[in-house]
Order: C-alpha cells, then sequence, then structure tokens
C-alpha cells in the first residue's frame, strides 16, 4: 500500500509530461512544421521553467485566497480521482463506492474552475469559469450513465469488482456507446481538445486569461492531471483494467491508459473548439438517449443471466 501511495504522483507525473510532449508533437505535424523527438520531449521543461520565472499578473481587489484555492483544488481533485483507479491488482484506495467518489472529484473540479475564474476579478476570467459550469452540466448526465452502466454490469461500484468481471470480455465490447460516451465526457471534463471553450483563445478569454507565472503553471498541470485521472479511469471501466496475456497487470493498465491519452491529444488536434450551444444540444440530444438506451440494453442482458 506504501508503495502505491508513493507511485501515484510519481506516475500521474510521468503521464502529465507524456500527454505535453506527445502535444507538441502533434501539434508541430498539424502546422507542418518539422519537430525533433527530444525537442518535444523537452518541450514541457521548458515550459515550466518559462512560466517559473514569468511575471505575475494581478488585478484589481483580485481575491487570491479563492484563485489559489481554485489551482490547488484542480489538483487535489484530479490526485484523489485517481486514487480509486487500480493501478494493478488494487488501488491506492479501494472503496466500496469508488465509482461514487470518481464522480464525486468532478464536482471538485467544477468548483475549482469556477474558483480560478471568480478569483482574479475580471470579467473575462469569469466567463470562463461559468463556461466550465455550462459545460458540465452538459456532459455530466451521459458522462453518469456511461459509469454506472459499467457498474451496472459487474453488480458492484468498486473498481476492483468492475475489472474482475471484465475477465473473460471487456465491456467496450459490450457497451461501445457508453465508452465512446465516457471518452468524449473524459475530454470535457478536463476542457481538453474540442471541449476547451472554458480556456478558449476568442475575444471572451477563458477561466484562467488573469493566471500567470506559478498560478497558470499549476492550473495546467492541474488540467492535464485531470484529463491523466480520466484516461485512467476508462481503463477499469471498459478495458478490462490489468488483464491481458504475458505481461504482468500494472503493464496492461499503463498501456491501456497510454492508448487513452494518445486518444484524447490526437483529437485535440483533429477537432475544433465546438461551440457551447452546439455541445448542449449533442449532449442532452444524442449522447443522453443513448447511454439510456445502452444501460437498458446491459441491465436486460444482466436481468437475462440472473445478475442483480
Amino acid at each position: 500500500m506504501i508503495v502505491e501511495v508513493l507511485s501515484l504522483p510519481l506516475l500521474m507525473a510521468v503521464a502529465v509530461w507524456f500527454v505535453s510532449a506527445l502535444d507538441t508533437v502533434l501539434g508541430a505535424r498539424a502546422a507542418s512544421r518539422p519537430v525533433r523527438l527530444g525537442a518535444a520531449a523537452m518541450a514541457p521543461v521548458r515550459e515550466s521553467a518559462r512560466l517559473l520565472v514569468g511575471q505575475r499578473r494581478v488585478t484589481l481587489a483580485a481575491d487570491g485566497l479563492l484563485r489559489w484555492a481554485g489551482t490547488v483544488s484542480l489538483i487535489l481533485g484530479a490526485v484523489l480521482a485517481a486514487a480509486v483507479v487500480p493501478l494493478g491488482q488494487r488501488p491506492v484506495a479501494d472503496l466500496s463506492v469508488g465509482v461514487v467518489w470518481f464522480n464525486a472529484m468532478e464536482v471538485v473540479a467544477w468548483a475549482a474552475v469556477w474558483l480560478v475564474g471568480w478569483g482574479p476579478n475580471g470579467a473575462l476570467s469569469l466567463v470562463g469559469g461559468y463556461r466550465f459550469v455550462a459545460q458540465g452540466l452538459s456532459y455530466e448526465l451521459p458522462h453518469m450513465f456511461a459509469i454506472i452502466t459499467a457498474a451496472l454490469a459487474a453488480g458492484s461500484l468498486r473498481l476492483t469488482d468492475i475489472v474482475d468481471a471484465q475477465a473473460g470480455l471487456w465491456f467496450v465490447v459490450l457497451m461501445p456507446a457508453a465508452f465512446a460516451a465516457y471518452v468524449l465526457s473524459a475530454a470535457a471534463m478536463s476542457f481538453w481538445g474540442p471541449f476547451d471553450a472554458p480556456v478558449a483563445r476568442d475575444v471572451a478569454g477563458g477561466a484562467a486569461s488573469e493566471l500567470s507565472g506559478v498560478e497558470r503553471l499549476l492550473f495546467e498541470g492541474g488540467r492535464r492531471l485531470l484529463l491523466v485521472a480520466a484516461a485512467a479511469m476508462a481503463v477499469p471501466l471498459f478495458l478490462g483494467g490489468g488483464h491481458g496475456p504475458w505481461l504482468p497487470a500494472w503493464t496492461w493498465v499503463v498501456l491501456k491508459t497510454v492508448a487513452v491519452l494518445a486518444l484524447l491529444v490526437w483529437l485535440r488536434h483533429r477537432s475544433p473548439t465546438i461551440r457551447m450551444d452546439r455541445w448542449t444540444e449533442i449532449s442532452w440530444v444524442v449522447l443522453l438517449p443513448l447511454t439510456i438506451v445502452q444501460a437498458l440494453v446491459v441491465a436486460l442482458v444482466v436481468l437475462a443471466r440472473g445478475g442483480v
């Protein structure tokens, strides 16, 4: 248990570096610019150093406590969400309500981004904070139905039980619609790729538009930690956790998480930012009915097999 507790932050830090490096590579290729792998690997280090020595931006009548509370809460919420994800055979915290715990940490992220937008006392940052709340209200119901469908198929809210239920067949085969909805909601949860409107570079700015220096570094790190946690959660829910031939369980968890992260980073460079009203329509009109139907189909299968 001690080893798992100590390894969780290290693994998440490595995953954040991987996301940033891969984002640099795909961004350069999308812009038809040459990029060397060594330079891409060092890009996160250079960007971190630049932000560390950057001048701090100060706004009139800003609430520094709220701004820092939001930034720290974003990081803390992402780490606590990842605590229930099995790193191999078991997670750091093998909670009987692991699925509920993960969903609750998303609410922490909602509050964190909103506080980051509210704290600087700026109109543009506040718009970004409210954009994320609106985005959360759009993706949350399809997201909940997607993860509850996996829990329903396993008959448990414990992540290790859900992984054990996939010993013969991964849930992504049985419930592809739920998996697709989860991947989209994972990107929306971390305001990533086509769902980056809360931090978009348009006239309304974003929640982090008034952040600079160390605060901006921590915020961007928390955003990527949230992406890592969401991607890692897809592994025990739909991709069989540590199940796989020949390799140890933890190796399969890492490989599957890297594959989901690569998909999300690729999605960022292949999709434009979705307008908030368009995303709300897609979420409520398409994803929500789709995930409800998927949950009903899985429920009928469970009943037919004599499950509870």
